[in-house]
């Protein structure tokens, strides 16, 4: 794979060309992807002129070794320099290979999460909640948008239900290993026998798709609006602004009520319907893929039970990779990094095996 890299200086320039052509520039959208890709080859390149580098030095080092110079100091050194350039060269390789992986199309797009309670009543909403301030701190390090598009208020502090659309830079590849099945394990507020109770969420995470890849046909769809229910504004329970969506071919349903315009509702609707029927087509697709694909570290199986948070031990444990840390308030409050890390890390050294 590494010798491909040999028309990378033909590819820059004509990247560049592009870049520099005014027409490019008026469409914010394509600029933003070529700009990604020029960026790509570029950080291709200067990894190759290192490789190009490291590999004279080794030759160089190995001369001067074959030379017979008689001097132990002197062997001793250039074998240590020839050890140095020899791992040098083989983390380079690894770091070219790693940027030749095939990349996921959805990595740069806005997502949509989506946090549902399951088992343990209203210990799980609560949860829901703990969730989504964890992600929207997370997301707001990242400087990264949350906007709510949906929610379903218990009004004891928690959710039934949540989504939030996601918007900014890379946003699907850091996220996309968050989707599944989080059960927690702490002792309610209202328990007062001081047991600790087993609940569990469900975590999904869905890219957002573009318009013009899902051409959806409105006579596919069922408007119906009702009033809204729950938290809001004055006029929340007089207008009839909720409004619920039903794509008749496949059955999906979206609702949508926190906004007070019925137009706006809808619009929401469709974003999040749009979302789901990619994934649908996704998840089709994964069904089809080898039962040691489905193994891996990846965004196929939405009911596997993924992590376990541990309050009274202030554990988690990302049952995937057999992470465990001790450092749970940091995690709840935000600082999710030393999660996902390892878990793109875990995929990248898959997917690397795979190759080599």
């Amino acid at each position: 794979m590494i010798n491909k890299l040999t028309d990378l200086d033909e590819k820059i320039s004509y990247l560049e060309g592009r870049l520099s052509d005014p027409s490019l520039i008026a469409d914010q959208k394509a600029y933003q992807k070529v700009a990604q890709e020029h960026s790509h080859f570029s950080k291709l390149q200067a990894l190759y002129d290192e490789l190009d580098t490291v590999l004279a030095d080794i030759t160089e080092s190995r001369l001067l070794l074959q030379e017979g110079d008689e001097d132990p100091e002197f062997i001793e050194l250039a074998q240590e320099e020839m050890e140095e350039l020899v791992l040098k060269e083989k983390n380079i390789e690894q770091s070219i290979l790693l940027l030749l992986l095939p990349k996921d199309p959805n990595d740069e797009r806005n997502t949509f999460l989506e946090i549902r309670a399951g088992t343990g009543g209203d210990e799980a909403a609560l949860f829901v909640a703990d969730l989504f301030r964890m992600y929207s701190r997370y997301a707001e390090s990242q400087g990264w948008k949350v906007e709510v598009m949906s929610s379903n208020n218990l009004g004891i502090g928690g959710f039934k239900e949540i989504i939030a659309l996601i918007s900014g830079n890379s946003v699907y590849s850091k996220l996309k290993y968050e989707s599944g099945v989080h059960r927690v394990q702490r002792v309610p507020e209202t328990e007062t026998q001081g047991r600790i109770h087993t609940s569990a969420v469900t975590v999904a995470i869905l890219p957002e798709a573009d318009e013009v890849e899902l051409n959806i046909n409105p006579s596919e769809l069922q408007f119906d609006v009702y009033r809204a229910s729950g938290p809001g504004g004055q006029s929340v329970n007089t207008t009839d602004s909720a409004v619920r969506i039903t794509h008749l071919p496949t059955g999906l349903v979206v609702t949508c009520q926190d906004e007070k315009s019925q137009h706006k509702n809808k619009a929401k609707a469709l974003t999040v319907l749009r979302a789901r029927l990619l994934d649908k087509m996704e998840q089709e697709h994964h069904d089809k893929i080898s039962e040691a694909r489905r193994s891996q570290v990846g965004t196929g199986d939405r009911s596997e039970r993924i992590r376990t948070y541990n309050f009274p031990q202030g554990r988690l444990t990302d049952h995937r990779i057999n992470l465990t840390l001790y450092k749970l308030d940091a995690i709840m409050s935000g600082k999710i990094d030393e999660v996902l890390i390892p878990l793109i890390t875990h995929d990248q050294e898959e997917k690397l095996r795979q190759i080599q």
